[in-house]
Order: structure tokens, then C-alpha cells, then sequence
């Protein structure tokens, strides 16, 4: 099948309220978002939609859908990310959380690991007093910028050389300036520039459609930050436009559609225990219980910048032993485990 998919770096500069553009021209933002990050293959859009979509992004078709292009993943070797929702290189990610649910710590963890890669970290500082970023911010080598014409600047200055990770905040994306910044590096020979975006105050988790679209939506879980298994990272609803068929190998893509239907399954079957108990579950089912309940705790992971809290020296997890350590959960190698001996480790 040929390689297509959606040109969401054009949907995003021409389209910067997409949210209410889609509702006032009838489509559903949650269709949109799901055709932006491939949880809807563009295969299976119906034509009025990507009409519309092209109409508002006032394109042809042939420029709203790409064809033939790969999307390359960053391997960040964290193995909930890599498996469910893999950053795609030169795209646009979205933490959607709200304070406290670890999402600092995953983007100090990122910064972390993809400078020890070779990437330059840039971050646009948010405007106002934010003393959580500290812990961020401490790395000697990011870049701290105060605006975007710095961001720019600081982008073509070493951009011909290293790949960019910039983060900004979600108040720069309101104001329309992210979107700017990248139209006006166009052109530039320069390598790649993969944006994070987070929001400091958690009022996008309430959003249909966090951010307008983007390549990566990492949704962090309340259920999970309570019960301290970082990182909170939901792997049932965070998408990524790697994860399109397309641009997967066969291992993978089949590997995470059966972790993902096991753990949306013990999910539910979570619910029933904390209600009636174990005893009301089937034999069948208490199976498929405990073996979410082992993959879930193997998909927590210590992380290198919170040793000094934890004591745990951090993990990585290069993505062929995840796939391998995920199938032999899902068919049972670990079953003779208990939980504990899964819960923030490497590899199995």
C-alpha cells in the first residue's frame, strides 16, 4: 500500500484554531485529532472530511496528503513511549496533563536522554514566576530563550549542526507565535526541529482537541500518578502519527494493538475487582487481570533524573527488548512473577 498520510505541519500553520474551525464547519475536532495523529488512518477518512479540511486549510488535496514520505521515530528508549506513542523526529508533541501528574519529569528525563543522543535543547521560557521548571532548567546545556524572535535565532544559529528539541509553553501557542516561528524556518537549511509543547496550568486536559493538531499526544493518567507508576504516560489514549501502518514494521504495530487491548481490558476488569472483589471474576478473566496488571508494572521505569529522590538508578530500554519483554507478558512467560518484581525495572 502506498505511504500516505496527513500534511499536519501545513494543517498546523494554516489552521492554528482548528478546534473551532472544525465545529463551525461541522466536523468533529475528536475525528480531526485521530486523522492528524493516525489513530484514523487517512485511508479510512471520508472525502468530505479531508475536503473540508482542505478547504479550511484553503489547499488542494494533493498538498493536504502526503505520499511517499516516511516519519522517523526518536527513540527515546522509554518503553511506554516507544511502544504506544513514539516521537516522531521534526514533528510536534503534546503533554496534556494537569500539575502533578509527572509530566516535568518526563520532559526533564527527555532532555536528559536526546542531549546524550547529540540533540540541542532549547526551551522558550513561559512568561510569569514558575518555580516547578527549576528541576528542568538545570541542565547546563539547555538553552533558555525569552521570546521567539531568541527562539529564531538561536534555532538558525546552531540548527545547521545539531537536531533541535524546542519546548515552549501552551501561552505561545494561544498567541499564534509557535505556529509563526515555524513558517519562518522554512527554508533554512537546517536539520530538525521536533517541538514539545506543554501547558504549566493543565487547563488543556479539558480541551477536544489539545494544542490544534500535532504529530504526538502523550495524555497522562490521573489513575496512575495516584498509584505512583511513572511515567503516568496513558498508553490506551496517547497517539502518535508513527503509528500509522505505514510507517511501522509489522512487529511492532501487532505487538502494541494486543498490549493495548489487554490493558484497555484490565482496565476495565479493575473496575469490577475494586468493586466486587476477585472472587467474581471468571477464571478466563482473572488471567487477563493479572497479566495487565503485570504488563502495566512493567511499563513503569526508573528514570536517570530522579535517582536522588527515588534511589533507583535509571533504565533504558531499547525497543526491540521492549517488543520481546511485552510478547512474552502477553503469552504468559511472566505468569509465575509477582507484580513487585515487574514495577520499575529495565528489562525483564
Amino acid at each position: 500500500m502506498e505511504n500516505i498520510r496527513l500534511n499536519v505541519s501545513l494543517l498546523r500553520r494554516r489552521v492554528p484554531n482548528l478546534t473551532s474551525a472544525a465545529k463551525s464547519i461541522g466536523l468533529r475536532p475528536a475525528t480531526v485529532s485521530n486523522l492528524c495523529t493516525g489513530k484514523i488512518p487517512i485511508e479510512r477518512a471520508e472525502v468530505r472530511t479531508l475536503v473540508a479540511l482542505a478547504s479550511l486549510a484553503q489547499c488542494s488535496l494533493d498538498e493536504l496528503i502526503l505520499r511517499g514520505e516516511s516519519v522517523e521515530m526518536i527513540e527515546t528508549k522509554i518503553k511506554t513511549l516507544d511502544l504506544f506513542s513514539p516521537i516522531s523526529k521534526g514533528g510536534t508533541v503534546g503533554l496534556v496533563a494537569r500539575p502533578g501528574m509527572g509530566q516535568l519529569v518526563l520532559l526533564s528525563e527527555l532532555f536528559y536522554r536526546l542531549q546524550d543522543e547529540g540533540y540541542a535543547i532549547i526551551l522558550l521560557q513561559p512568561q510569569g514566576d514558575h518555580p516547578e521548571l527549576k528541576d528542568v532548567t538545570e541542565f547546563r546545556d539547555i538553552h533558555i530563550v525569552h521570546s521567539i524572535e531568541s527562539a529564531s535565532e538561536k534555532i538558525l544559529s546552531i540548527g545547521a549542526e545539531q537536531d533541535i528539541i524546542f519546548t515552549a509553553d501552551r501561552s505561545h501557542v494561544l498567541t499564534g507565535e509557535i505556529f509563526e516561528l515555524q513558517d519562518r524556518l522554512e527554508g533554512y537549511n537546517i536539520k530538525t526541529v521536533t517541538t514539545i509543547l506543554l501547558d504549566l496550568k493543565g487547563a488543556v486536559v479539558d480541551e477536544d482537541l489539545p494544542y490544534g493538531p500535532l504529530e504526538t499526544l502523550l495524555y497522562f493518567d490521573a489513575d496512575l500518578a495516584a498509584r505512583h507508576s511513572f511515567p503516568a504516560v496513558n498508553p490506551i489514549v496517547s497517539t502518535s502519527s508513527v503509528l500509522e501502518g505505514a510507517h511501522l514494521d509489522q512487529n511492532h504495530l501487532f505487538t502494541q494493538q494486543r498490549a493495548r487491548k489487554l490493558l484497555r481490558r484490565y482496565r476495565e476488569l479493575r473496575s469490577i475487582v475494586t468493586v466486587r472483589g476477585m472472587d467474581k471474576l471468571p477464571a478466563s478473566e482473572q488471567e487477563t487481570y493479572h497479566r495487565g496488571e503485570r504488563l502495566e508494572a512493567y511499563l513503569t521505569q526508573p528514570f536517570y533524573v530522579a535517582k536522588k529522590y527515588s534511589g533507583i538508578e535509571g533504565e533504558s530500554v531499547d525497543l526491540n527488548t521492549t517488543l520481546n519483554d511485552v510478547r512474552k507478558i502477553l503469552d504468559g512467560g511472566t505468569d509465575s512473577l509477582d507484580t513487585k518484581e515487574l514495577s520499575y525495572i529495565g528489562k525483564l
